[in-house]
């Protein structure tokens, strides 16, 4: 356990005073203003009608300027966005060491491969997780300021459960990044892996088999593709949870086997 502790106050030390962190939240944050935005536009009837793009997807996705509707952007905001911002959050966290030339350095520390690693992936998702947190209170503020209506208590169980299931899954979604980012030994390969999963999702969710593939979970579940949760079912839970756990697993398999060279 000492060794894990002497492992994670080395990673918050490195990420404390990192550019990339504030650089994470100033970028996520862009959604629930960008939700603020989208619930002004509606409630103006002729900017709505300038806005087609906006008018259409207010239409499908049945969104009003309320809570409920502001609320599930934030959520799907996780559920697309989050992959791409989280999974650049686990490249930099497990490739910096080579980009930087520190990965012989570590390696040479009283310290096992595995603690080095874990220590990683608790930086990772305490990192992802205050993300979420910090979008969600700007939301309520931004709701707040717009005095948005139909704030009930049920209602925000409901969606505060769909935001927080949400974000698990996206941050459990991202191991695999961390696989690819010692494969790669650096930052190209996983964020190329990245952009790559979230093409591919987008066009395995058009057509209609998005809940057997995991980067589409999130999304999906968030309500992306009509009525939250309605898509998924125990088998897509399950390759969600096999996927993580592979990307966890290998990367430490990796890690522990595979010559240094660099």
């Amino acid at each position: 356990m000492s060794e894990l502790l002497r492992a994670l106050k080395a990673e918050v030390l490195k990420n404390k005073y990192s550019t990339i962190l504030w650089l994470t939240f100033i970028a996520f944050s862009i959604a629930p203003i960008m939700g603020g935005v989208f619930m002004l536009i509606m409630r103006s009837p002729d900017a709505l009608a300038n806005a087609n793009a906006l008018s259409t997807k207010a239409q499908v996705l049945n969104f009003s300027v309320n809570w409920k509707s502001y609320l599930e952007i934030l959520t799907q905001a996780i559920g697309v966005g989050g992959v791409l911002i989280f999974g650049f959050v686990a490249s930099w966290i497990f490739g910096r060491e080579y980009s930087d030339g520190t990965a012989k350095d570590l390696l040479s520390l009283p310290t096992s491969r595995t603690k080095i690693l874990n220590a990683k992936f608790i930086i990772y998702v305490i990192w992802c997780v205050v993300l979420a947190v910090s979008n969600l209170f700007i939301g309520l503020l931004i709701g707040s300021i717009l005095q948005l209506s139909g704030l009930e208590i049920n209602l925000v169980t409901t969606q505060l459960k769909n935001y927080l299931i949400t974000t698990v899954m996206t941050v459990l979604i991202g191991t695999p990044i961390a696989f690819f980012a010692l494969w790669g030994k650096g930052y190209l390969a996983p964020l190329g892996f990245v952009t790559l999963t979230l093409v591919v999702a987008q066009i395995i969710a058009a057509t209609g088999y998005g809940n057997y593939f995991p980067w589409a979970l999130p999304g999906l579940f968030s309500g992306t593709g009509g009525e939250p949760n309605a898509q998924l079912d125990r088998i897509s839970y399950l390759i969600l949870i096999l996927t993580s756990m592979i990307g966890y697993f290998t990367t430490i398999i990796f890690w522990k086997r595979a010559d240094q060279t660099k």
